[in-house]
């Protein structure tokens, strides 16, 4: 099982851009399907992005276009490039692995877009 910890959110202005960085330990990453995950206040947490291991990506919709998801093996790390925020992208933003289904959710990382 591995273990994820998200880091590069904050307080951004609408426009903006944020990179989230999720760190993973473990001997298996490259095997593993990524995903980012958001949650806002009162809402269901809601997939944002993936990214499988052969490199193939998938976007919600109201994402597309925006935001790009990328992995680096090497590194153990996957990256959530966030661009030309709204408002509406505040929310805590999780990564989670997956090889026959997804693992426990960490503390994730808070993203504000506001002016």
């Amino acid at each position: 099982q591995v273990q994820l910890v998200e880091s590069g959110g904050g307080l951004v202005q609408p426009g903006g851009s944020l990179r989230l960085s999720c760190a993973a330990s473990g001997s298996s990453f490259n095997i593993y399907t990524m995903g980012w995950y958001r949650q806002a206040p009162g809402k269901q947490r809601e997939l944002v992005a993936l990214i499988t291991s052969g490199g193939s990506t998938n976007y919600a919709d109201s994402v597309k276009g925006r935001f790009t998801i990328s992995r680096d093996n090497a590194k153990n790390t996957v990256y959530l490039q966030m661009n030309s925020l709204k408002p509406e992208a505040t929310a805590v933003y999780y990564c989670n692995a997956s090889l026959t289904g997804w693992g426990p959710w960490g503390q994730g990382t808070q993203v504000t877009v506001s002016s």
